[in-house]
């Protein structure tokens, strides 16, 4: 009950209430401090801060509360004690503007600080839907759909096109393509034949094939990434604010100061004044209110910061390790080369004999050596006799030639040589990471057409402009080493981690903390989710990156554009600095209305005003964070 009543209290729509309360008390206040004669300038029969201070008051004191139970040692002192000391003691002396002005300057903080640390946790439910429910396990000669809790170690399950592979296994029967982005990130289809193990959440593109189980329920590769998502989500703990780290000398200097005051003056009223003036309500604004500001200048860039302890956070980071598949290149194949062996055939009419083989193909490497003939304006013909072999290629007639294209088994299948040049521009494209698909005429082989996924353009530039701000970076890829080597080379990236299935990657990221580096991790898909997690910030490709991804990181880039990096980096920076030249100015100002306050210069409402007029600077110099070029 007492928690319910704290949070209507502590909202949004109370604390606006307060103000008007406040408000209602300044006038009355700031004409008897000036040697006015009114005592009410509103039709309530009693002082109008009371309300204010009940407001703003109850949910302080709570706090106070809570903290001296729940934390430990030191940390049980915070700076809500120290401001309860100084509301009290105001109230004590009758001045309750100053007490409803501490108790409302906090009450703000607090909802500054919630509005920048709120974040989607929608990422592990949608992670745990992805699950498939049920498998067809095959028993006496027979298919049923049984649950997929109750298949077991040793079963023997049939995978049709278009399903989800229910556990982990090995194939003992059949050949297909499969689509494992959900495990490693890859931008195209694994073509898997007998032994060859399959993941569990991954997708059967083609061939049916059968699989013995190996590994079941929570031992399967989705349960594991689903339990890597929940064990990072609970090692973060929530953003300490300045104010409360302090707060353990702050608080007992305070009150020795106060009564040192008090002792020398033999006033009260100075005492008082002294605990007024130096509630660290500047101090704790600092951190919100230039993380609000920032976090304005990102979302106008286009750039989603979800917490405020991200962007403290990034302006700590020296290290950033990107994804490749999505975040550095755009996530899809296309053709990047095209290699005629017939003299009597170019590059353009090699592409429309490929294309025109491949139009009915419903393969990823087909569909793109189609839309790049079409991109090219180069004529694709009707083709007959379509057939398509499972995970090696396809056989189509287009006018008078008979066309194989596919893989260099299915041109061995075939009776198809592959020797001499055709060999050397097999090795050499292989040897740049790239994706070959020979075409043949007959039984001869008249070229190749090798496909990769695109490098983005900016890449190369960004990877630049960190190396120049001295932050490391690293490639962590689910691709095998020769692509990754490839692109890497292209981006000027020197450390490089390849074939990382999501635990090998959350690993990776480990080992980088421990060499005391502060590490952000930027990712697009499901298998970035834990690394996203484990990371000490990270970042999504928001527009084109999966749900997952996007729910797991505490920063998404929805326009896809990895060129607001060095510009978050340098907003984090700047945030950072902002912060610390706030808590710098606060606690002058604190200082300086302490030795007026011990003059008897001001007494406990004047210095609420300053008190008042130092958390205000702090807001403003925050707020020039969000018109800060940083282009």
């Amino acid at each position: 009950m007492m928690k319910k009543i704290n949070d209507f209290l502590a909202g949004l729509p109370m604390t606006i209430v307060a103000g008007v309360f406040l408000l209602m008390d300044f006038v009355p206040h700031m004409m008897k401090e000036f040697g006015g004669t009114a005592t009410h300038s509103h039709p309530l029969p009693f002082d109008a801060a009371w309300i204010t201070v009940i407001i703003c008051g109850i949910p302080l004191l709570y706090l106070a509360a809570w903290r001296t139970v729940h934390n430990k040692g030191i940390a049980k002192i915070s700076s809500a004690h120290l401001i309860c000391i100084a509301m009290f003691a105001a109230i004590a002396i009758g001045e309750l503007f100053a007490a409803g002005e501490v108790a409302f300057i906090m009450a703000i903080g607090a909802l500054l600080e919630e509005a920048t640390v709120n974040r989607a946790k929608k990422g592990l439910k949608n992670l745990i839907r992805i699950a498939p429910v049920q498998g067809r396990r095959l028993k006496d000669g027979t298919e049923e759909m049984i649950p997929a809790e109750e298949i077991c170690t040793g079963d023997i399950l049939r995978i049709l096109p278009g399903e989800a592979i229910p556990v982990d296994g090995k194939i003992i029967c059949g050949e297909t393509s499969i689509d494992q982005s959900i495990m490693t990130g890859e931008s195209l289809p694994v073509d898997k034949g007998v032994g060859e193990d399959v993941f569990c959440g991954t997708l059967n593109r083609f061939g049916s094939i059968d699989i013995e189980a190996t590994k079941v329920g929570e031992d399967s590769s989705l349960q594991t990434l689903i339990r890597m998502v929940r064990q990072a989500e609970e090692k973060h703990a929530p953003m300490q604010r300045t104010a409360d780290r302090i707060a353990a000398w702050l608080v007992p200097a305070v009150l020795l100061l106060a009564g040192g005051a008090y002792v020398g003056t033999g006033n009260i009223v100075t005492a008082v004044t002294v605990l007024v003036v130096f509630c660290p309500c500047a101090l704790v604004l600092a951190t919100p209110t230039a993380i609000v500001a920032a976090i304005g200048q990102a979302t106008k860039h286009g750039v989603i910061i979800k917490s405020g302890e991200a962007l403290e956070k990034m302006g700590k980071v020296d290290t950033i390790a990107f994804d490749k598949t999505g975040t550095l290149t755009y996530g899809r194949p296309d053709v990047v080369d095209i290699r005629s062996f017939d003299r009597a055939i170019g590059e353009m009419e090699l592409l429309s004999l490929a294309a025109s083989a491949e139009a009915k193909s419903e393969h990823p490497l087909g569909k793109a050596i189609a839309a790049a003939a079409r991109r090219k304006g180069v004529p694709i013909t009707e083709s007959t006799a379509f057939r398509m072999t499972t995970g090696k290629g396809i056989y189509a007639e287009v006018g008078h030639r008979k066309l194989l294209c596919g893989n260099e088994r299915f041109f061995a299948e075939n009776g198809i040589a592959i020797e001499g040049e055709e060999r050397a521009a097999l090795e050499d494209l292989h040897e740049q990471g790239k994706v070959s698909v020979l075409i043949a005429d007959g039984h001869r082989c008249i070229g190749v057409i090798s496909l990769s996924d695109v490098l983005r353009e900016e890449a190369k530039d960004v990877i630049s402009r960190l190396h120049a701000m001295h932050t490391h970076t690293v490639l962590l890829t689910g691709d095998n080493r020769k692509t990754a080597d490839h692109f890497a080379a292209q981006v000027d990236i020197s450390d490089v981690r390849a074939e990382l299935l999501p635990e090998k990657k959350v690993a990776a990221i480990e080992r980088l903390q421990r060499e005391d580096r502060w590490v952000c991790m930027i990712g697009d898909g499901v298998n970035d989710a834990p690394a996203l997690k484990t990371a000490d910030v990270s970042v999504a490709m928001g527009s084109m990156g999966s749900d997952i991804a996007v729910d797991a990181a505490e920063i998404a880039l929805m326009s896809d554009d990895i060129s607001k990096i060095p510009y978050l980096k340098r907003l984090a920076d700047a945030t950072v600095k902002t912060i610390k030249i706030s808590i710098t100015l606060s606690m002058c100002i604190n200082v300086l209305a302490i030795a007026l306050s011990l003059k008897s210069v001001l007494n406990p409402t004047t210095g609420a005003l300053v008190h008042n007029a130092g958390s205000t600077l702090v807001v403003l110099i925050a707020a020039l964070l969000y018109d800060r070029k940083f282009e």
